[in-house]
């Protein structure tokens, strides 16, 4: 039974790296954050120094040096960190916990019910407790979340979306410019529908919420209580123009004269590469995952649209 079996190294390895990523990036945040987050990373960084102590005993494991994948994470939280101030840095430490909660949670599977459960379930319960506790000290959330996932979702639909059309245009116009004009029109008319299905979908939530307060209000129930949110024309806009920008990334190499489909391909795979990988640590999924699947999708919307665009050339004798 899997609750039975003793600690297991290529594991161990993994959580006592993640604290000690951990505890090095509270100790690098605290040397650039400004006066009102100072407290929040003195609190967490005796924490997560207990919490990387238990795990490298608990393994039997004397790590002390980060490996380069993780290296490379600090360098670019860092980055963001020091580009969007205090707001960048509550970001950071949300997402962080997300993804705690659920590597734990995986954890906690592995030992359940087995003779380390008790020692195990301690310390978790002093991550998901005191941890969350510091970090959600402050109630009001310096970046709303639906603004967060609006404009990296916008980003990647754009990329995607106008990447897939390039793709086709190639396959059926040999006039670059027929390429340009028809990717730019593509992309204006994509953001204005992805922008307002998401004012038509905001608003509809919004309705449905202020139903049910109006109805506990009648029933003298108590309210439930949400961080702060954009109104559905801001969620609107955000995701609007982040579609732009997303949209824009396939179409500048043609732009600058690219006369193959290969510029924009290299150019808006390596854009999704990074907007993936952060939009999996946003929410807590797994990154390289996530990465792979957006990759497999554009790989097939491009394929897909190429070869529409080949088939119209060819039968509909497209020459533009």
């Amino acid at each position: 039974m899997h609750g039975a079996q003793g600690p297991d190294a290529g594991l161990g390895r993994q959580l006592v790296l993640d604290e000690l990523f951990d505890l090095t990036l509270y100790q690098s945040l605290l040397r650039v954050a400004p006066p009102g987050l100072r407290p929040i990373l003195e609190q967490l960084i005796p924490i997560e120094t207990r919490h990387y102590g238990f795990w490298q005993e608990f393994f039997g494991l004397k790590i002390a040096t980060l490996d380069l994948p993780r290296r490379a994470k600090l360098v670019l939280l860092m980055g963001l960190a020091r580009v969007l101030g205090a707001p960048g840095i509550h970001l950071i430490l949300e997402a962080i916990e997300v993804y705690g909660v659920r590597k734990y949670l995986a954890v906690w599977r592995r030992y359940e019910g087995g003779p380390l459960s008790a020692a195990v379930r301690g310390i978790l319960e002093d991550e998901f407790k005191h941890e969350d506790a510091v970090v959600m000290a402050d109630s009001e959330r310096q970046v709303s979340p639906q603004r967060v996932r609006d404009i990296f979702l916008g980003l990647n639909d754009g990329l995607v979306e106008i990447l897939g059309a390039v793709s086709g245009f190639f396959g059926a116009f040999t006039s670059t410019t027929t390429v340009l004009v028809a990717g730019i029109m593509v992309g204006v008319a994509g953001a204005f529908s992805m922008g307002a299905g998401a004012y038509l979908a905001g608003s509809s939530e919004a309705e449905v919420r202020d139903t049910e307060v109006r109805r506990r209000r009648f029933l003298g129930e108590a309210e439930a209580t949400e961080g702060s949110a954009d109104t559905p024309l801001a969620s609107g806009v955000w995701v609007g123009v982040s579609y732009v920008i997303g949209a824009v990334v396939p179409i500048l190499p043609v732009l600058f004269g690219a006369r193959t489909l290969l510029p924009s391909l290299v150019v808006a795979g390596g854009v999704i590469v990074i907007v993936s990988a952060i939009l999996a640590f946003l929410s807590g999924m797994n990154v390289k995952r996530r990465i792979l699947l957006n990759l497999a999708i554009m790989a097939a919307a491009v394929a897909i649209s190429y070869l529409i665009g080949l088939v119209a050339q060819s039968v509909w004798g497209v020459s533009v």
